[in-house]
């Protein structure tokens, strides 16, 4: 049974319930998350002990700790787990605009977009020599562009007098098909090289970050987390369905388009730097669901903590388990993704 607290702010100007042991168990799940973002600077081509970790931190490890901890492995931590957040949340707000459990960023064709956009860019700036014209920095915003623009391709596809949840999945299935299949003739046509690194990122890798992308990245995905938080209960009025909704005052479609902006700007800021990491999007909003139930005033942060904890546990056995080669973190959110997905599916087979 649901413990329920009223909480009063701004001299009673602001007020809310909030789920007592919701609220536990975020708070257990964020600091295991925090736990697990420190611990994972331990682990990489040679383990350093946690405590040598904490005091190279606060300044005052070795200079080997300091070039291996601060310049290495906490950029693509941070990396790993905003991207995590954002995938995360990113779906839990898709689920609750398309009323299905099954839904995912992936669906709809935004990572397609951004991953047909990243070797599109490696082709038109390719010389004869298989070398690139243009600072390979710009390939994010490449990523970027393409997952936006792919959005709002498939949200006017899928406009008729409004638009539905089911047209938005089955238009955003069709043109992610689509990207994919150009992505795949682009790999094809394309250089060796160009495949290969158009390959890592289209898998999902945190390998390359450094803190010129974190710079960018966490306050991007700062500010989108919070403006989730402030319309989790336009997400909960939208399950209710369009008649209800519009009935209780809110304005259906320019809340759906929001939503879906949303979603987009989120995903598109996580794959940007850390690449089409599947499944995130699908598997920590179903978990937070089970733990804390379909309210989202405490799911979507739930799911931002289970995201980022997928996705650097993910990191972390991608550069252990095979060392000294290092595994992309995606290859194994998608190892346990498909899976799942296939349990989700059976289990829920009118979805």
């Amino acid at each position: 049974m649901k413990q329920l607290k009223t909480v009063r702010l701004l001299q009673n100007k602001i007020s809310f319930l909030l789920d007592v042991n919701a609220s536990k168990k975020l708070t257990f799940l964020s600091i295991f998350a925090l736990f697990v973002f420190f611990f994972s600077a331990s682990f990489g081509d040679s383990f350093i002990n946690p405590l040598k970790v904490m005091q190279t931190i606060i300044g005052q490890g070795s200079d080997f700790d300091q070039l291996i901890i601060i310049d290495f492995r906490l950029p693509r931590i941070f990396i790993a787990a905003f991207a995590g957040m954002a995938l995360a949340v990113a779906g839990a707000i898709l689920q609750g605009l398309i009323k299905n459990p099954l839904a995912s960023p992936d669906i709809i064709g935004i990572s397609a977009g951004g991953g047909a956009a990243v070797v599109g860019f490696l082709a038109i700036f390719s010389d004869s020599n298989h070398s690139l014209t243009v600072s390979i920095e710009w390939l994010p915003l490449a990523g970027f562009i393409g997952a936006t623009v792919v959005a709002f391709i498939v949200y006017i596809f899928a406009w008729k007098d409004g638009v539905t949840a089911t047209r938005l999945v089955l238009i955003g299935i069709g043109v992610s098909a689509f990207m994919q299949a150009i992505t795949t003739m682009l790999m094809v046509i394309g250089p060796i090289y160009q495949a290969s690194e158009a390959n890592k990122w289209i898998t999902g890798s945190v390998k390359s970050a450094d803190w010129n992308q974190v710079q960018i990245i966490v306050p991007i995905i700062i500010i989108l987390l919070l403006l989730t938080v402030f319309i989790t209960r336009q997400l909960n009025v939208q399950e209710l369905g369009d008649d209800t909704a519009a009935s209780l005052g809110q304005t259906v479609q320019k809340t759906r388009f929001f939503l879906l902006l949303l979603s987009s700007s989120l995903v598109a800021s996580a794959i940007s730097f850390a690449g089409a990491i599947g499944f995130v999007g699908l598997m920590a909003p179903h978990i937070a669901r089970r733990i804390v139930g379909p309210a989202f005033g405490v799911l979507i942060p739930t799911s931002a903590a289970i995201g980022a904890l997928l996705v650097m546990v993910a990191d972390i056995i991608g550069r252990t388990a095979f060392s000294p080669l290092e595994v992309p973190a995606g290859v194994f959110t998608a190892a346990i993704g498909a899976p799942y997905f296939i349990y989700l599916l059976l289990r829920n087979p009118r979805k």
